[in-house]
Parts: structure tokens; sequence; C-alpha cells
């Protein structure tokens, strides 16, 4: 295994820098401003580097040698944008079930996703992208009703009507609509 300390750091700024750009157009600038800055720690950095892939996530990396990636849970506890951060323990059963994220973290996460899918697929991409990644994943069984929803309205909405649409509807709108 290589350690691929400069392209790493080029992939994660690179990807931070759209979301900042998708943020700002979004209306949620200043929250796109300190955007996944935990990724620039040694907790993540220095296995992020260790297990760059450059197609594909480096927790993938670390999760085919390990089982698991420390680097997405320290992420995924320190970043309100991803929907693994709302959690919490049921008081009645006592078990961990998931909490609807507040519209400002959809709007991030929607951001996020966009960005992702630019940087991961490159050349590849199309509007239609993050929405394929969502409805393919798993996801729904592990967010709120509500939090899926209304991520999937902006995902359809972007593959239908665009970016440009999408972040002026996402900028103008306090309380995000749900799909059907």
């Amino acid at each position: 295994m290589k350690f691929h300390p400069i392209k790493h750091f080029i992939t994660i700024t690179k990807h931070r820098n759209e979301v900042i750009r998708l943020c700002f157009k979004a209306g949620i600038g200043f929250q796109g401003l300190f955007h996944d800055l935990s990724k620039y720690s040694p907790s993540e950095f220095i296995p992020g580097a260790k297990y760059y892939l450059g197609n594909q996530s480096p927790n993938n990396g670390e999760r085919f040698d390990k089982g698991y990636s420390f680097a997405w849970m320290h992420h995924k506890g320190r970043n309100k944008h991803h929907f693994e951060f709302w959690y919490d323990y049921e008081m009645e059963t006592k078990k961990l079930v998931p909490i609807t994220m507040p519209d400002r973290y959809i709007k991030e996460m929607f951001c996020d996703r966009v960005a992702a899918s630019k940087t991961y697929n490159r050349a590849n991409y199309t509007q239609e992208s993050p929405l394929l990644y969502l409805t393919q994943s798993t996801a729904r069984e592990k967010m709120t009703e509500t939090t899926y929803r209304k991520l999937l309205y902006l995902l359809k909405m972007l593959a239908e009507k665009g970016e440009a649409e999408t972040l002026a509807f996402m900028r103008n709108t306090a309380v995000l609509p749900e799909a059907q």
C-alpha cells in the first residue's frame, strides 16, 4: 500500500471547494466554509492518504483492509450534513434510531453528494449521478422518511431541471418539500 498525501489533499480540497461553491449558490455559504474541515485532521487525513483510491472514498480502502473505517466514524460524528450523525437512543425502546435532519443540513448534504459525484465520477458525471447513487444505495432504510424524501426531492429536481435552478430553489426555500 502506497501513501498518497498530495493526491489525497488535492482530492479532498477539490471536493471541499466544490461544496463551498454549491453552498454559496444554495444560500448556505457560511456553512459551506466549515464543510469537512475534519478531513484535514490527523485522524482522517492520515488514513485518507494511506488508503487513497482516487475513484472512491479512501474510507472504503480502510474498510477493505480493516473491516471498518475509523476515519469515517470520526468524520460522521463531527459533520452534521451526514445522516449518520443524526442518530440517538429512543427512550422507550433503548434502540438507536434516526432523527430527522434540519433542512439546512439536508441542503449541505445535497451539495456534498453533488460535489462527491463530480469529484469521483469526473467525466462520467451527469445531473442524474447523485440521484442514482442515492436510489441504488441502502441509505433510505437508514434515514427518517422525511429526511430521505426531502433529499430525494432535491436530487430529482437536479436531474430534471439542472443545477442552477435547483440551487436557486434551495436559496429561496426555507422549508424543503418532500418527494411523494
